[in-house]
């Protein structure tokens, strides 16, 4: 009985240890963070990478997801995604712009404004970049439209996040950018950060407004996972590239003409195929002005057109105009806060390679086809000969040192006349003497 009073008290005792530690620390133990990090334009991509991260978020139940963020800005269309995705969020989202010398430029502003916490690390900016438009002064009532439209977006996230709603609509309509400091006094994020680690000190213990009501973040010594992009991600990242996909167009196009102009290559066709499919899903990501893509297979079609029919370079400048054209008019963006654009230098050389391509490669290759022939049977209608033996009016002739049976069409020919091959028929030369 004792030893059984005292078995039961040793294991309380053991219990009420063992437990202690586990109480003491439930303040940060099991608290998880997510973090991810988008340091490119934003795009599809983007967008599905960010929308992932919330669900593997939402799904382990973790404190919040931080969106480490650097970026020139990006499609309108996947900002608003993105936004509406971190606005219906129940799991807290801090935008943090970091590390030092990064950016939230253009798209980046609203992404910034909609985060639950918005902090930026010592050495950014944030601020709209409005860009020249590559395809020149946009329509002023459709600019005007499109700027509209961004700048009540951005009062919506503001008011929502109870931000300096007028710094962000002057962001939108007159491009301004400020600095960490200044964003802060303005009301512009809630806090300055030099780490991850700052940024959940600082965060612990707030009070965010989720969908479902208000929720204090537990953030101080939570572990914090990290959150890579998945190769699908990565693929549609460097495929949402106007570059990218422009490049791959083009290659297209030459694969696949070559291969006409060359059947039984393979190489190039497999190339151009494939090329072109790729070219295809990447542009279906973008968004395409189709008039830019049909200047553009005009211009090809301007090119070859040059090689079959003497213009005296007419066409070849036409085609020039069409690609330079198309190429610029490629990329469609809905407003010039958008920096999703093809570079004028791979444009230039598209232009230059693709000229030289039509003119010289495919040039020589159909004067190859077209080129009388030199060797075997066709190849020796219009040689000179000279008979070996009488034609009267069959007899024998040499020609390129190759004995053959002809007949003359001037009756008898002496042996040692020159004469020139008319025809040939089943092996038996026609000729005519030469005087």
């Amino acid at each position: 009985m004792r030893v059984l009073i005292l078995h039961i008290i040793f294991t309380a005792l053991l219990a009420q240890v063992s437990g202690s530690p586990s109480d003491a620390g439930q303040d940060s133990s099991g608290k998880k963070v997510y973090s991810i990090n988008v340091d490119a334009t934003i795009n599809p991509s983007s967008a599905e990478y960010i929308k992932s991260g919330l669900l593997r978020a939402a799904e382990d139940n973790a404190e919040c997801l931080i969106i480490k963020l650097n970026t020139p800005g990006g499609l309108l269309k996947s900002t608003r995604m993105i936004v509406t995705d971190i606005l219906d969020s129940e799991i807290p989202v801090a935008v943090f712009v970091f590390p030092g010398g990064s950016q939230s430029a253009s798209a980046g502003v609203f992404i910034t404004l909609a985060g639950h916490i918005a902090a930026m690390a010592p050495g950014t900016n944030i601020g709209a970049a409005h860009p020249v438009s590559l395809q020149g002064e946009q329509d002023s009532v459709m600019n005007e439209k499109a700027t509209n439209d961004a700048a009540a977006f951005i009062r919506t996230i503001s008011e929502k996040r109870d931000r300096n709603v007028e710094w962000a609509e002057d962001a939108v309509r007159k491009s301004l950018s400020i600095t960490e400091n200044e964003a802060l006094k303005l009301n512009v994020i809630d806090l300055i950060a030099v780490s991850v680690e700052d940024l959940l000190e600082q965060t612990d213990g707030r009070e965010v407004m989720v969908p479902s009501g208000l929720k204090v973040l537990e953030t101080k010594n939570a572990e914090v996972i990290d959150i890579e992009m998945d190769f699908k991600q990565k693929l549609l990242s460097l495929l949402s590239d106007p570059n990218i996909a422009y490049i791959l167009m083009m290659l297209g196009i030459y694969g696949i003409m070559f291969e006409l102009y060359s059947p039984g290559a393979i190489f190039p066709g497999v190339i151009g195929g494939i090329s072109l499919i790729v070219a295809f899903y990447s542009l279906q990501t973008l968004p395409v002005n189709y008039a830019g893509v049909a200047l553009i297979i005009f211009s090809v079609i301007l090119f070859i057109l040059e090689i079959k029919i003497i213009s005296h370079g007419l066409l070849t400048i036409g085609g020039i105009i069409s690609l330079i054209l198309g190429s610029i008019m490629l990329i469609d963006t809905e407003s010039t806060l958008e920096v999703i654009r093809i570079s004028w230098y791979v444009i230039l050389v598209i232009v230059i390679l693709t000229t030289a391509f039509f003119l010289f490669a495919i040039g020589f290759g159909i004067k190859a086809q077209t080129r009388k022939p030199t060797t075997g049977v066709e190849g020796i209608v219009g040689e000179t000969g000279v008979t070996v033996s009488d034609l009267d009016p069959e007899g024998q002739i040499s020609v390129h040192g190759e004995l053959w049976y002809a007949e003359s069409s001037d009756g008898f020919v002496g042996k040692g006349t020159k004469v020139k091959v008319t025809s040939v028929s089943n092996l038996k030369l026609t000729v005519r003497k030469i005087t």
